[in-house]
């Protein structure tokens, strides 16, 4: 198949097309974008992590995705990692329309932030989904699906591996089924949640509350879709946004919680 990648993630771009390469398939097309409505993105790194015969092309509005997609005629476009909502016309052009890579297992954690909501919600998995796009987020037809273990994990590059492996275990099994015609498996609706944007009162740490719940609030702001926010407090009067805490006594400086001590280890100024 003709596939057009579509993604604003250099490491997606880079491991997506070595396996649709292996998998016989022709990547013909890089479609991401400048910003994601609230921030610049590095495009730059993108374009490095595409192979150099490879086209990239930059919309500048969601209307002219579409336009861009027709000129390469492809059979399939394939996305991990698109801050924009794909509008219906630009759905329409790929000939087995476009598949979607959801870091969850849907239906459940559909949304922008699914790996940061599973950790503040104390899950010890999360997960990954390929499903067809329709007109709404995350509810399209499954393919695909593995589970992954989550751990003490606190950044994308520490999780990057995991994600990495499971989308190479199912990404062949996907683009099989697209290959064939098949539909996929429709998403169970009862089963479904969807979580969006966290609240702007949890951007600040209450150091009244447990430790596991504080532990959970700055793992969970590591992996949010828009990394420059929370986890917040106040130290020696000034505001600091903390990125790692340790229950390892003398690691860093001590704050008292609701069930014990934990030290913030790394902070930066926000």
């Amino acid at each position: 198949m003709r596939v057009v990648l579509i993604s604003e993630v250099p490491p997606a771009v880079e491991g997506l097309t070595t396996l649709l390469v292996a998998e016989g398939h022709e990547p013909v097309a890089l479609l991401t974008v400048r910003h994601d409505g609230e921030r610049e993105l590095d495009v730059n790194a993108v374009v490095r992590a595409a192979p150099p015969d490879l086209d990239v092309v930059v919309p500048g509005t969601r209307g002219a995705v579409a336009p861009l997609l027709q000129r390469y005629a492809p059979d399939l476009a394939l996305c991990i990692g698109f801050p924009w909502k794909i509008p219906p016309d630009a759905l329409a052009v790929p000939r087995h329309g476009i598949v979607n890579g959801h870091p969850a297992l849907l239906p459940r954690y559909r949304g922008p932030s699914p790996v940061s909501w599973a950790i503040r919600r104390g899950e010890h998995e999360i997960g990954f989904t390929f499903h067809y796009m329709d007109a709404e987020l995350d509810t399209g037809n499954i393919l695909a699906q593995e589970r992954i273990p989550l751990a003490d994990e606190r950044t994308w590059d520490e999780l990057t591996t995991k994600f990495a492996t499971a989308v190479g275990n199912i990404l062949p099994r996907a683009l099989e089924r697209v290959a064939d015609g098949d539909p996929g498996d429709p998403q169970d609706e009862d089963a479904a949640s969807y979580f969006g944007s966290f609240e702007a009162e949890y951007a600040w740490i209450d150091w009244s509350r447990s430790v596991d719940e504080i532990e959970r609030q700055v793992r969970a702001w590591g992996f949010y879709a828009t990394p420059d926010r929370g986890a917040l407090t106040e130290i020696d009067g000034k505001p600091v946004r903390v990125l790692r805490t340790s229950r390892e006594p003398g690691r860093g400086r001590a704050m008292e919680c609701a069930d014990g001590t934990l030290w913030i280890v790394e902070t930066e100024t926000p």
